[in-house]
């Protein structure tokens, strides 16, 4: 099975190499039918998986052309080369039998079938498989995606909610009846914090060995080692997260909920004394914290989630939802957790500006849509 990854390796490094080549001598870059007709049978694989590694090769160059084309030039195509990458059976390329075993499939290679691959798991999956990939987290590990066949729920609600993402508080949403929710965020701040700190303390130690020693693939092992655990945690906080969050939209009877897009935030210049080049620049610490806020993950999460209750989701520009009095249109940036106004109104900063974003969905602008909170919740996922 390691074997398959550097096969799949393989298949991508001849990727990069093709594109290459084909974009020097044609002036554009190669289409997937011509991909795959030049790795077809060269790799002892199932066709499927040697098609999965071109459409994942393919699907990173159109990201990078994307985010190219949003202004961010520091972006690069593919081009690193792998030593192993996951390997991917679609639905032809396995079989599953009542006894827990799965054959994955090799296919043929110089004209001759070659002999499965056969594990055994514990409890299969209720429902219908489509595709088994076979990845590498501190051991090899199966991940088997399958649908349960649990169609989605009608949804019976006839609320509107806005949700303005945190990294502070992780998600806080208002309805149009007034009814919030603050869900903290603290305890995966806690989780990166101390990810962090560990390692610091594992480089530094790196340094200081030769490469390639005892001693440093033992800090290697242990650098892996806090990754994989923390990246866990995190997983299941962001899981516990979104679940609180569908349970009381289900509570407030939601139909639809309007995320603010936050995306770029990570990317900005905040308002600091401290200039460069003319324009106010962060704190290392607050960019640490940005870039690894996992906004999108949480989004991905929420989605599905609401998505089989039956409830719609959408993203809703935010800018200016958290500054902006929805009273006097004033603008005012909040240095506390209180956003307060020279007017008069006063509302906690995160629930503002989650009433901006409801504006913002309702209207297409900033005004008083919610003038009273009725009941305001403060959530503490274990």
């Amino acid at each position: 099975m390691f074997a398959c990854n550097r096969i799949s390796a393989d298949v991508w490094n001849d990727s990069l190499g093709i594109a290459r080549a084909y974009h020097q001598e044609h002036g554009k870059w190669i289409d997937q039918t011509l991909l795959q007709k030049a790795t077809k049978r060269n790799y002892s694989l199932h066709s499927q998986s040697i098609q999965a590694v071109c459409h994942k090769y393919l699907q990173a160059r159109e990201s990078a052309k994307r985010a190219k084309r949003k202004g961010f030039d520091h972006i690069r195509y593919p081009y690193k080369q792998k030593k192993h990458f996951s390997t991917k059976w679609a639905a032809q390329g396995f079989t599953l039998h009542e006894n827990g075993k799965i054959h994955l499939s090799l296919g043929l290679h110089q004209g001759k079938r070659q002999k499965p691959i056969v594990v055994s798991i514990a409890r299969m999956p209720v429902g219908t498989v489509k595709e088994i990939e076979l990845i590498y987290d501190r051991g090899l590990q199966l991940v088997i995606t399958y649908d349960d066949g649990v169609p989605a729920e009608p949804a019976s609600g006839n609320q509107l909610a806005a949700v303005d993402p945190g990294e502070v508080h992780a998600i806080t949403a208002v309805t149009e009846d007034g009814h919030a929710v603050i869900i903290t965020g603290r305890k995966l701040r806690s989780i990166k914090r101390l990810r962090n700190l560990k390692m610091k303390e594992l480089y530094r130690h790196l340094a200081r060995c030769k490469k390639g020693s005892r001693q440093w693939k033992k800090y290697r092992r242990a650098l892996q080692f806090v990754l994989s655990r923390s990246e866990r945690q995190i997983r299941d906080a962001l899981h516990k997260t979104t679940r609180a969050f569908v349970d009381w939209c289900l509570e407030h009877q939601v139909k639809e909920v309007a995320v603010g897009d936050v995306e770029g935030v990570q990317r900005n210049r905040s308002g600091r004394k401290r200039r460069k080049n003319g324009k106010r620049v962060r704190s290392r610490k607050h960019n640490q914290r940005m870039s690894q806020w996992t906004f999108g993950k949480q989004y991905a999460y929420l989605a599905y989630k609401l998505e089989a209750k039956g409830i719609q989701i959408r993203k809703q520009e935010e800018h200016g939802s958290t500054q902006t009095c929805p009273v006097c249109n004033r603008k005012h940036k909040p240095s506390g957790r209180i956003y307060r106004c020279r007017c008069g109104y006063s509302r906690h900063r995160d629930v503002h500006g989650s009433c901006g974003i409801l504006s913002r969905r309702l209207y297409g602008d900033i005004r008083t849509v919610v003038p009273v909170i009725t009941e305001q919740k403060y959530l503490r996922t274990a």
